[in-house]
C-alpha cells in the first residue's frame, strides 16, 4: 500500500488536484474517504486524508445548503436545451472535443460531458450502458451539476474554482454519486479569459489515474486554441451587441467600447437593428415621434450625433442602416419564442423593451414581445416560470398570469394576491372557477 493510501493518511498527494497517485490502493482509499465523508456530514469536521480542494468544496457545498442525499435537477428540456446549446460558444468546438475524447470514452465505457459556466450539462455522450447508469443520477443533458446544487463533483467544482480537478468516489458530496470518478477542466474565452464551461470525463474507478486529469486539461487547451482560431481577427468591430430589455437607456458594445446611449439614441439603434435593410428618414420619423410637427432636421441631427458616438462607418445613410450585424437581447428572446424554448426566453428577458420610451414603433415592439412571452408562459403552465413573471416588477399586476399561477400553484399567498387583483381590476366573479375547470 502506498503512503498516500494509508489509513492514517499521513502523506499528502504530490498534486492536490489529482485524486489518486499511481500505486495507491483504491479500495482502501474509498474506505477512508467514506469514513471522512460521514464525519463531515455528521459533525462538520474534515479529517485526513481528504485533499484540501475537496475539503474546501465540501464546506462550500454545506454553506449552500446542499444535502448529501440530494440529486441534480434537470433545468433545460427539449427546445430550451437545443436552442441554448446551439447559441453557446462551446458548440463551435464540440466536433473537436468529440474527436479527442469520443473514442476514449466509448472504448473505456466512460462518458464525455461538457457543461456551461453555471454547471449545467449541455452534452453527455459515450458508452450507452454507462449513459443509462448515469441517467439514474440525472447526469444527463440539461441537468444542473453546479457545486451549489449537488455539491462536490468535477465539472461543477472545476467551474467554481477555475481549475482542473479530479474527484474520486466518496470525495463526491452526494452519496448517490460516490460510485463514480470524474475529471474536468475549465474552458475559457481566449479573448476575455472568462470561463465558458468545462470538459469532463466520467466513469468508474479506472479514471482515478493522474493521466485522466492531464487528458481533460489537454482537451480544454485544444478547445481554447480552436476557439481562438474561429474568432474574427477584430471581433469587437464586426458585431455590435445591444442590450435594451429592462432599461430606459440601452447599452451597446461596439469597437471594444461599452456605451450607454441616450433614450433617443437607444430607440434609433433598436429600430435600425430590427431593420438591417435600412429605413428612410420619413419611416424613422413615423416610427419615433408621436408629434407630427417634428422636422426631418431634428432627426438628422440625432442621427449625426449617433454616428459620431459609434465606430466610424457603422451608420450609413440613404437609407439609414447599420453596416455590421447586431446581436441584441431582444432578438435572443424572439428566437427562443419562435422555437418554443420558453425557459430560455424567460431567462433572457430582463424586462420590457425600453420601458420609458413613447416612440410608437418601440411601444409596439415592447407590447408584442411581452404579450408573446406571457402568452407562452400561460400556455406552458410551468409554475416556476409563471411565478418568476408574476413576482417581477412588470408582472405583479398581470391578472392573467396570476390566474394561471393560481390554477397550477394554489397556495394561500397566490390565491390572496389573485383576490386582491380581481378586486382592484373588477374581475367578474366566478371567472377563476370557470377557467380552472376548463384547464383540467
Amino acid at each position: 500500500m502506498s503512503p498516500a493510501a494509508s489509513p492514517a493518511g499521513e502523506a499528502e498527494l504530490t498534486d492536490p488536484w489529482v485524486a489518486l497517485e499511481p500505486g495507491a490502493d483504491p479500495v482502501e482509499r474509498v474506505r477512508v474517504l467514506r469514513r471522512a465523508h460521514e464525519t463531515f456530514t455528521e459533525a462538520g469536521t474534515v479529517t485526513r486524508p481528504v485533499r484540501s480542494v475537496v475539503a474546501d468544496s465540501w464546506r462550500r457545498s454545506a454553506r449552500a445548503g446542499v444535502g448529501p442525499d440530494g440529486t441534480a435537477s434537470v433545468e433545460l428540456l427539449d427546445g430550451d436545451l437545443g436552442v441554448y446549446r446551439a447559441e453557446h460558444p462551446l458548440a463551435r468546438v464540440m466536433p473537436l472535443i468529440r474527436e479527442l475524447m469520443g473514442t476514449f470514452a466509448a472504448d473505456g465505457e466512460h462518458l464525455l460531458a461538457v457543461c456551461d459556466a453555471q454547471g449545467r450539462l449541455l452534452w453527455v455522450e459515450g458508452h450507452p450502458a454507462t449513459r443509462l447508469q448515469a441517467g439514474r443520477i440525472n447526469f444527463v443533458p440539461g441537468a444542473r451539476w453546479a457545486e451549489s446544487a449537488v455539491g462536490t463533483n468535477a465539472p461543477g467544482t472545476a467551474v467554481a474554482v477555475d481549475r482542473p480537478v479530479q474527484v474520486f468516489a466518496a470525495e463526491h458530496f452526494s452519496r448517490r454519486v460516490q460510485p463514480w470518478t470524474c475529471a474536468a477542466a475549465p474552458v475559457h474565452d481566449p479573448r476575455t479569459g472568462r470561463v465558458l464551461g468545462a470538459v469532463d470525463i466520467t466513469g468508474r474507478d479506472g479514471l482515478a489515474h493522474p493521466h485522466s486529469l492531464g487528458f481533460v486539461q489537454a482537451v480544454a487547451r485544444a478547445a481554447e486554441s480552436q476557439l481562438a482560431l474561429l474568432m474574427p481577427a477584430h471581433p469587437a468591430a464586426d458585431v455590435v451587441e445591444l442590450t435594451a430589455l429592462g432599461r430606459d437607456e440601452a447599452q451597446v458594445l461596439v469597437a471594444g467600447r461599452k456605451l450607454r446611449l441616450s433614450r433617443r439614441h437607444s430607440e434609433l439603434l433598436v429600430l435600425l437593428a430590427r431593420h438591417p435593410e435600412g429605413l428612410t428618414g420619413d419611416e424613422l420619423l413615423c416610427a419615433l415621434y408621436e408629434d407630427e410637427s417634428v422636422t426631418p432636421v431634428t432627426l438628422r441631427a440625432e442621427l449625426a450625433r449617433l454616428r459620431r458616438l459609434l465606430a466610424p462607418g457603422l451608420l450609413a445613410s440613404r437609407p439609414y442602416r447599420l453596416t455590421v450585424p447586431v446581436e441584441s437581447d431582444l432578438a435572443i428572446v424572439e428566437r427562443a419564442l419562435e422555437s418554443g424554448a420558453v425557459t430560455t426566453a424567460m431567462r433572457a428577458y430582463a424586462g420590457p423593451l425600453l420601458p420609458g420610451s413613447r416612440a410608437p414603433a418601440v411601444a409596439r415592439l415592447r407590447r408584442r414581445l411581452a404579450d408573446g412571452l406571457r402568452g407562452a408562459l400561460v400556455a406552458r403552465r410551468d409554475p416556476d416560470l409563471l411565478a418568476d413573471w408574476a413576482h417581477a416588477p412588470w408582472g405583479e399586476d398581470d391578472l392573467d398570469v396570476w390566474r394561471a399561477l393560481t390554477a397550477v400553484r394554489p397556495t394561500a399567498a397566490v390565491r390572496a394576491r389573485l383576490r386582491e387583483l380581481e378586486s382592484e381590476q373588477a374581475a367578474p366573479r366566478g371567472w377563476v372557477a370557470q377557467q380552472q375547470a376548463s384547464w383540467h
